[in-house]
């Protein structure tokens, strides 16, 4: 009987379905995110390097070489925003923060988690609309000759999958009894480590 108890005590706590969803769509969120990268720097690496051949070994410049590298640069920048939220990258100014006791420093990080994660969401909005101008207007990129708002397509993603980096910040935070940066990325240290 006492084996059978100790058993039981021993099983890991089941985790709530929210919670489970939460790590789910993180986890294939870091994906996208692994993969745009990849995709983002590689192509630019061919594209630069491509450019640079042609030039000087053909004396003749590509004409496509800087709108794709325009496109991967907005796939970069985008993506790496997410990627930045997702692993406590982002420039921060903690002065105050880091001065505050752990519970404090944790409603604060759930509050600037909370507006930071509100406000990526409305850029993302607010790129949509964009987006919606320029493929009314019907531009498109001369050497290419796509439509010039396919290469806005990532901004509004990836303000969205960073918002949705920072609301996940926020249940991190809500759920644990640490302080978390990001869901990634634990607080460093404890109040009373901190002279000032």
């Amino acid at each position: 009987m006492q084996k059978q108890s100790q058993h039981a005590t021993q099983d890991p706590p089941k985790k709530n379905p929210l919670f489970k969803a939460v790590d789910i769509a993180d986890m294939a969120i870091s994906k996208i995110e692994a993969f745009m990268l990849i995709i983002g720097v590689i192509g630019m690496t061919v594209v630069t390097i491509a450019a640079v051949v042609t030039r000087f070994v053909f004396n003749d410049a590509l004409t496509v070489t800087d709108e794709l590298n325009m496109i991967f640069i907005v796939i970069v920048t985008f993506a790496g925003l997410s990627y930045a939220a997702r692993n406590g990258r982002h420039i921060r100014m903690s002065a105050i923060y880091d001065a505050l006791p752990t519970p404090v420093r944790k409603v604060v990080m759930i509050i600037i988690a909370l507006i930071t994660g509100l406000f990526m969401f409305a850029l993302a909005y607010y790129s949509y609309l964009y987006i919606v101008d320029v493929y009314k207007s019907g531009r498109i990129l001369p050497a290419l000759g796509i439509p010039v708002f396919y290469i806005y397509l990532w901004v509004p993603i990836g303000f969205t999958i960073t918002g949705l980096q920072y609301i996940f910040t926020v249940i991190m935070n809500l759920r644990e009894n640490d302080v978390y940066l990001s869901t990634k990325i634990k607080d460093g240290y404890s109040s009373n480590e901190i002279e000032i």
